[in-house]
């Protein structure tokens, strides 16, 4: 039934949320957007089989005005898995807004949690 999950978060600046994605994480790259090129309303990445999308707050909330006013950041947490969070809280811990450093949790992942650039909570677990 379900082949797919791909969030697509409401950000004010795509562009800018682009950036920080392949540049300060590091590990997600572009692999589309609307428009081609200058200001995009809408963009997707990817990091091997993971994909999330960026949407602006202005294009979004045309498709669905119930999101004009709303907060950027929500109440949900996004957990992604990596090969090795060791290495990858290590390049990035000095870049990022960290908000639970790096420990083994109870149910035996070893994880971190970040704030991204828009707010929403990204966690990284092995």
């Amino acid at each position: 039934m379900f082949k797919k999950l791909i969030p697509n978060l409401m950000v004010e600046d795509v562009n800018y949320t682009v950036d920080y994605y392949e540049n300060i994480l590091g590990c997600f790259e572009l692999i589309a957007t609307d428009p081609k090129e200058g200001k995009f309303d809408w963009a997707m990445m990817r990091s091997e089989e993971a994909d999330i999308m960026f949407q602006s707050r202005e294009s979004l909330g045309g498709v669905i005005p119930d999101f004009k006013n709303k907060e950027i950041g929500a109440t949900l947490v996004i957990y992604i898995e990596v090969d090795n969070v060791e290495e990858l809280y290590n390049l990035i811990k000095n870049k990022v807004d960290v908000i639970e450093e790096l420990n083994t949790t109870s149910y035996g992942m070893k994880e971190f949690l970040v704030r991204d650039c828009n707010g929403y909570i990204l966690v990284f677990a092995q």
